[in-house]
């Protein structure tokens, strides 16, 4: 063995070696103590760097989920009395067809089109689909005449097949990061857990204090936010206490918060991807320019209520010309001369009033 060493040693040096290395050597040559507490000083500033930037996207979550709420509330009062008129109008529409088609009698042909006209009005959203409704002789593709339909359609399918796949190859490739996440945060909620339950510690005022303190672990916990959970820590001053004259100590503390960055880094791109989801919402998009209308002094809201009116008088007209028809007081061919052509309108402000109008407010 000690032939062996020396050997090795004349290889490499001159100068033999005094001792033979130890069975446990890392392959990587430990950092220098003082190495260490820059390392370590690097990684504390990027952590509370993180926290700092989590704490800000989360405010801004909260406060923009709450304005949309708060703005959803506000359009449902003032604007409820028109929804109840668009309902009502849409119950007479349907109503109407009902009656034409139980009182009349139509040749196949003409009988054939009535229905394609309703349908259309369904399936452009200018009124309800029926549910359990009339079996229509007319097929929904018939009133969509292209003939690349199919192909379109196996287009799509296969490119929403190609999406899936790769969502799924990025799921798998981050399954491991995930576990790995969730195991560093269960060990942040245990040890939290372990010092604050209420049961270990008798005075009545701390078991009060550190139930609260429970609440808070448990939400973090369930929420799967590592940060909420480091700043109870921190608050409570209940951290690792580690020798900063000691490499083991250092060297473990670099590796934990280099974990733990990681980890908070992702909870800070979730949250900025919630955000961002937010914001794309129909109700997200309409108080985003609702925000840009009011800097210039545009009422917003009001402009909504008036544009829903607006929509109620057309679909007001839509209504009496369906009235006129089932009265006999237009012919069928001005009947359906009258409404082929609705199809034209504007499916996007039909679908959503709201959300082009406030589109075409801020061009």
């Amino acid at each position: 063995m000690k032939e062996r060493v020396f050997s090795l040693d004349n290889l490499k040096s001159s100068m033999p070696r005094k001792t033979p290395p130890s069975s446990h050597s890392t392959v990587t040559t430990p950092l220098a103590l003082s190495q260490l507490h820059i390392r370590l000083q690097f990684l504390e500033k990027e952590h509370q760097s993180l926290l700092k930037q989590i704490k800000r996207k989360r405010t801004e979550l909260n406060n923009f989920v709450e304005q949309t709420r708060i703005f959803a509330t506000e359009i449902f009062h003032k604007a409820s009395p028109s929804f109840q008129k668009m309902a009502e109008l849409d119950q007479d529409i349907h109503a109407l067809f009902d009656e034409i088609f139980t009182t009349r009698k139509f040749v196949y042909q003409t009988l054939k089109n009535i229905e394609a006209v309703y349908l259309q009005l369904q399936l452009t959203g200018i009124i309800s689909l029926k549910p359990n409704g009339k079996q229509f002789s007319t097929e929904p593709d018939e009133l969509f005449d292209s003939p690349d339909t199919e192909s379109d359609f196996s287009r799509e399918t296969a490119e929403s097949r190609y999406q899936h796949w790769q969502a799924q190859e990025s799921v798998e490739s981050q399954s491991v990061t995930r576990t790995e996440s969730k195991r560093k945060i269960r060990e942040t909620f245990l040890r939290l857990a372990e010092i604050f339950h209420p049961d270990k510690v008798k005075d009545s005022q701390t078991q009060t204090d550190y139930t609260e303190i429970m609440k808070s672990i448990n939400q973090a916990y369930q929420e799967a936010d590592l940060a909420r959970l480091l700043e109870i820590e921190r608050l409570h001053q209940v951290g690792e206490v580690i020798d900063n004259n000691s490499e083991d100590d250092l060297t473990r503390k670099c590796r934990t918060i280099e974990q733990q960055n990681q980890i908070l880094l992702t909870q800070y791109e979730n949250l900025k991807r919630e955000l961002r989801l937010a914001k794309n919402t129909h109700v997200g998009t309409m108080v985003s320019d609702s925000r840009k209308a009011a800097k210039k002094g545009i009422d917003s809201m009001a402009i909504m209520v008036e544009t829903i009116e607006n929509q109620i008088n057309v679909v007001s007209q839509i209504r009496d010309f369906i009235k006129d028809f089932r009265e006999q007081k237009i012919t069928i061919k001005e009947f359906l001369a009258g409404l082929t052509p609705l199809h034209s309108l504007d499916e996007e402000t039909i679908e959503d009033i709201l959300e082009q109008m406030l589109s075409e407010l801020m061009r």
